[in-house]
């Protein structure tokens, strides 16, 4: 038996397998839309300004939010994305009129067959859930695996539900685990939130906070309410 200083690695062996693993893998689609910068844009103004409209509210297309439109879609049209966005700020600057307006964007795409360049496994159509609502519905074992498994979720207002919750006796983090699921299968999920970073790390522990870096790219709203 060779001794562990006589072993060696075989880059040619070790290339083949990897071509052959990767063969037999299903590979994770990374969500995207297939248009330019300019086209995502123009698509996504249209979205706010109609879920500006539903709420009866005043459309405001003013720098900030051209600057949070802008950025979601040079996100949104990268060859090979993060598989997730979160936009975070301070209450009322339009996080969550914007998480709409990508949702009537995918809606749109999605009922013109947009889509068809991602695989069968993909299932098109974004649900957005309250943070509250997951921990709602943590108890309901079959809901919650229907939910945290979906191809595409939205988390509206992260932070709002309490970290860990009691279950029958025993302490839980729904939240916690759901956003686990989804980091380790590479979920297209989108999250708003009015934490900062440091507050990310201290509610749900520094392992998230670290996993957010990797699989979610961050839209930083500026501290404007519009609902004044």
């Amino acid at each position: 038996m060779p001794q562990m200083a006589e072993l060696t690695i075989n880059i040619k062996r070790v290339e083949d397998l990897v071509s052959e693993i990767t063969r037999l893998q299903i590979t994770v689609d990374r969500f995207r839309f297939d248009l330019s910068p300019v086209e995502a844009l123009n698509l996504l103004a249209a979205q706010y300004t109609v879920a500006v409209n539903k709420r009866k509210g005043k459309l405001v297309l003013d720098k900030n939010t051209v600057s949070n439109l802008k950025a979601l879609a040079m996100y949104i049209t990268q060859p090979v994305p993060k598989f997730g966005v979160m936009m975070c700020g301070t209450c009322g600057n339009g996080k969550t009129t914007l998480l709409y307006a990508l949702q009537g964007a995918i809606n749109y795409l999605n009922s013109r067959n947009h889509f068809t360049f991602l695989s069968e496994y993909f299932k098109v159509g974004m649900q957005i859930m309250d943070a509250k609502e997951v921990v709602a519905i943590s108890k309901n074992l079959n809901e919650l695996k229907k939910v945290r498994s979906r191809s595409m979720l939205a988390i509206d207002d992260l932070g709002k539900e309490p970290a860990e919750v009691m279950d029958f006796g025993n302490l839980t983090s729904p939240v916690i685990d759901l956003l686990e699921y989804r980091y380790q299968h590479q979920l297209f999920t989108c999250i708003t939130t009015n934490l900062t970073s440091s507050e990310i790390s201290k509610k749900y522990g520094s392992r998230i906070a670290d996993r957010f870096n990797e699989m979610l790219d961050i839209i930083v709203f500026q501290d404007i309410s519009y609902r004044h």
